[in-house]
């Protein structure tokens, strides 16, 4: 596909933001940080010229001297337009270094006061401009910019390819850009320096494109009309712009199941190539642009008796795809098949999908051109559009049953039964289904402007809930409102009090509250007979009383897997297999949780459900981390993450598994922002629970990194949260341990005690074999810092074994990391009686385990304790640091606060830091001031530097 030269993008979609390139760009700026040069090439639109120029203005100041030119099409013809751009500004910087009849030619070719030509002065040009860069080189770094090879006119592309070629250790670097629609840069390639790095820039990906529009400020397009603008462009950003844009500004939207508008300056690009084709040819295209999945017995069963030599002539003028097997017909382009599609008349389009609504095998595909091919309300449309989308429901494809229910809904007459509002809301829930949240919402409001009917409206208010995810205290004015449309009926009340539990849950915080909110559900749904809803509402009861360490989950569990079941529940995130697999997991169970999220997993994709699909990918990512199988879960972690960014629910539960995935079998630096990226999420959406998660997983992050009084800091302020929350399960956030070891780490074995003994009362109540293992993990580290070595050995050998048997392989690894340590220590640090303690002191064990669970960061803690050698091991017993002693007295918060401005951290440094406001932070040092006699945070400052010093 050509695109002129001329074809002007947006003022707005201009600047040199680099989006989804990260990667390439990162390569190619290290390559020519290593002295080499760069040639990008790529089909018209993908962001050559944007990756272009942002690499020259990051690398542009290491080069002394930068010569640029780019190229049009439409000056192509003019010899030597490029050497003048290049060498115009610099020639008589460079003239008094070159020989007579090289500075002869040059200037003759630069100024036109002559008459040179590549034949007549062939060498003389030559060698002038290699000379030239030679003289500008010996001044220092020579960086040569160019955009559009492709246009550059034959005579400067001859002289540059002559110098590129011969250049050798010469300084100067070439960075590149070039058009290609296939593999076809071996041909600039040669003509670039032997050490030119060829990066093929290549479609972006939808989220990649949902970044970029909103980079660009299209923000109102919902979700489901990225999906299309980014098929329709074939991932080609300049053209997801343009589709963007005209979207943007457009009054009105496609109808459901139509192609995209295509904007006048996207349909030029294509237009000129399909005036070539015959008028029977181009109604064959059109057919096959209105076809789902066209094929040639398609077109002939739609009337196009001889589609075999129109589509020949078609591919011959590169508008199909003519590579590949089967009998599908493709177009080369998405954008082809739209424009087209959006040139013919609304006429012809009918006539179109008329022929396609008979000829079409396939039911939904048949129903859809069907509506496609009808105006106006029609109630036997309507009736098999409805068929269809329980058909499309059923092949597990809700965002298809979501865009045929719309469709049916626009043909359901206004006083039919079902009516059009109650076919708009099951479109929306088939939309929360797909993950089109945005949909849902905007289909929900829609029916709220005119729906009387009570069950209408609180079916309505729940899409709308649903559709805000975890962000429920931004649509807290619609519960009252739903209470008061439900009324007396106990239907539409335990809709209501479904999600008043959780809102208790994510909002307030308060899991007693939700839990009560839950049974209340539960209770009125039977009343109701709505099984359905009553079932949701156990199994997040069962979930709650999980968490909580409640007694009754057992019972709760089982009320919630009781028969009958409705096929939904049971595969919902939130059903009864999830409470099922929550169970098991904190009970222990791995291979018996593994199988279960598993069949979930399975099972939702079959439907389709891809907010549950998100989570299940995590739940698995989970259980894989916790069996030790750190490779497979950061697979499963960032296929969860990708889905959810991709999707735009559960962003946050997702980057937090992820960042755990990554600390333990991935990058550690990843893991820091993965973390507080969720973090960021949780507290954006008010949610505390997550809250907690995120933090326990930056905490994690910290202690995998060295970090362990940002461990502290972290792990400290998740207690704080769990113990409002009412959360006292350890198996939940398995935070503990990790708190624990920090704080021996930092200094403070008696508040890792107190740790461990709270932790260790609920873990014995509740059977949790594999925390108690780890809190006597920890526990061995308290022992060994006050210097009870042959304790903590026998704790720590005790501890792996255990963890072995529960199959916690990476918890397993983790203790003989300990133990190896340990004896590293006493090795360093003989006891008084001088007897080192027994068994090898080795790291190999350690290390084999890791390798085992292919956890990638602690493997590499274990090669670097073995590579330092026991000297360099510190005593466990090592004293607290002054600074901390300075604080003895204080809460653990105030001794945060206190700790971050030793460290010079600003007031809001501060609360960014620990995730709370700069009132606290400002309360916070008010009592800190009064219990340690001073006036203000210098004298905090002082006192920790008397401290050091005495």
């Amino acid at each position: 596909m050509t695109v002129p030269r001329d074809f002007q993008e947006p003022p707005r979609s201009r600047p040199d933001v680099v989006i989804g390139r990260e990667d390439l760009f990162t390569s190619a700026r290290e390559q020519l940080g290593r002295g080499g040069s760069v040639l990008l090439h790529g089909p018209a639109g993908i962001g050559k010229s944007t990756v272009l120029r942002a690499l020259a203005a990051d690398y542009a100041g290491a080069a002394r001297t930068v010569l640029r030119c780019s190229a049009t099409e439409s000056e192509s013809h003019l010899p030597f337009l490029a050497l003048a751009d290049l060498f115009g500004l610099v020639l008589d910087d460079v003239s008094g270094a070159l020989p007579a009849a090289q500075r002869t030619a040059l200037e003759s070719a630069l100024t036109g006061r002559g008459e040179s030509t590549l034949q007549r002065d062939g060498l003389a040009l030559r060698l002038a401009v290699l000379s030239a860069l030679r003289a500008l080189a010996a001044e220092g770094p020579v960086l040569v910019v160019a955009d559009d090879l492709q246009w550059l006119d034959a005579a400067s592309a001859e002289l540059l390819g002559f110098a590129a070629r011969r250049l050798g250790d010469t300084p100067v670097q070439m960075l590149c850009a070039v058009r290609t629609e296939g593999q076809e840069y071996d041909r600039h390639l040669r003509a670039s320096p032997p050490d030119t790095l060829a990066v093929r820039l290549g479609p972006l990906s939808r989220t990649q494109v949902s970044a970029l529009l909103d980079h660009r400020g299209y923000t109102p397009l919902s979700r489901s009309t990225i999906r299309d603008i980014h098929r329709t462009s074939g991932g080609n950003p300049l053209f997801a712009l343009e589709l963007g844009r005209a979207l943007a500004e457009s009054p009105t939207r496609p109808r459901p199941g139509e192609p995209l508008p295509v904007p006048t300056s996207l349909r030029a690009l294509v237009l000129s190539r399909l005036e070539m084709l015959s008028d029977e040819a181009r109604r064959t295209l059109l057919v096959a642009s209105a076809g789902a999945r066209p094929t040639l017995a398609l077109l002939h069963a739609a009337g196009r008796e001889h589609a075999e030599a129109e589509t020949a002539q078609a591919a011959a003028l590169g508008l199909l795809a003519t590579e590949g097997e089967g009998p599908a017909v493709r177009f080369a382009h998405p954008l082809i098949s739209a424009a087209l599609y959006a040139e013919a008349p609304a006429q012809e389009r009918r006539a179109v999908h008329a022929a396609l609504s008979t000829a079409a095998s396939d039911p939904i595909e048949r129903a859809r051109h069907l509506a496609l091919a009808t105006t106006g309300t029609d109630p036997e449309v309507a009736a098999r559009l409805a068929e269809a989308a329980a058909l499309a429901r059923d092949r597990g494809a809700p965002s298809m049953a979501a865009s045929l229910g719309l469709l049916a809904a626009r043909h359901t007459p206004a006083d039919s039964a079902p009516g059009p509002d109650e076919r708009r809301l099951q479109a929306a829930e088939d939309a929360i289904t797909a993950g089109e949240a945005d949909l849902a919402r905007d289909i929900a409001r829609d029916v709220l402007t005119r729906a009387s009917v009570p069950a209408e409206r609180v079916r309505a208010w729940m899409v709308v809930i649903e559709a805000a995810g975890q962000a429920l205290g931004d649509v807290d004015a619609v519960f009252p409102q739903a209470l008061a449309d439900a009324g007396d009926d106990p239907r539409l009340l335990a809709l209501v009090h479904y999600q008043l539990a959780w809102r208790g849950l994510v909002v307030e915080g308060d899991f007693a509250e939700a839990r009560q909110e839950a049974a209340h559900a539960a209770e009125l749904a039977a009343r109701g007979e709505d099984r359905r809803t009553e079932l949701m509402a156990l199994s997040f009861q069962a979930s709650t009383e999980t968490l909580m360490g409640h007694p009754d989950a057992p019972a709760t569990v089982k009320r919630a897997l009781k028969e009958p079941q409705d096929p939904y529940v049971a595969c919902h995130h939130n059903g009864a297999g999830s409470a099922r697999f929550r169970w098991l997991i904190m009970s222990d169970q791995l291979p018996e949780a593994r199988a279960t999220i598993t069949a979930l997993l399975r099972e939702v994709r079959r439907r389709g459900m891809v907010e549950s699909e998100v989570h299940f990918l995590r739940f698995l990512a989970d259980t894989e981390l916790r069996s030790g199988h750190c490779g497979r879960a950061l697979d499963l972690a960032r296929e969860s993450l990708r889905l959810a960014r991709d999707a735009g629910i559960g962003e946050g539960a997702s980057a937090m598994l992820a960042s755990l995935a990554e600390a333990s079998g991935g990058d550690v630096d990843r893991a820091l922002a993965l973390a507080r990226e969720a973090a960021d999420h949780a507290e954006v959406d008010g949610d505390q629970m997550y809250l907690s998660r995120a933090l326990a997983a930056l905490g994690y992050a910290q202690s995998v990194a060295g970090d362990p009084a940002g461990a502290v800091r972290s792990l400290r302020r998740v207690r704080e949260l769990e113990q409002g929350l009412g959360i006292n399960d350890p198996a939940r956030g398995r935070w503990h341990g990790d708190l624990a070891e920090a704080l021996v780490r930092v200094g403070e074995p008696g508040e890792a005690q107190d740790v461990i003994d709270t932790a260790r009362v609920h873990a014995l109540r509740l059977g949790r074999e594999s925390v108690l293992a780890v809190l006597d993990r920890a526990e061995a580290l308290v022992r060994a810092a006050r210097g009870e070595h042959e304790a903590a050995l026998v704790r720590l050998t005790s501890v792996q074994d255990r963890l072995g048997r529960l199959g916690y392989g990476l918890e397993e690894a983790r203790a003989a990391f300990a133990l190896a340590r340990l004896r590293a220590q006493t090795a360093a640090f003989p006891r008084a009686g001088g007897t080192p303690l027994p068994g090898p002191a080795s790291y190999d064990e350690a290390a084999r385990l890791f390798r085992r669970c292919r956890a990638l960061p602690w493997l590499r803690q274990v090669d670097a304790a073995a590579a330092a050698g026991p000297a360099a091991v510190e005593p466990a017993s090592a004293a607290p640091p002054v600074a901390l002693d300075a604080l003895e007295g204080l809460a653990a918060m105030e001794r945060q606060v206190a700790s971050l401005v030793m460290e010079g951290a600003t007031n809001r440094e501060i609360a960014a830091r620990l995730f709370i406001s700069v009132k606290t932070v400002e309360a916070t040092l008010t009592r800190v001031y009064r219990k340690l006699g001073i006036r203000s945070r210098v004298d905090i400052v002082r006192l920790a530097a008397g401290r050091r010093t005495t």
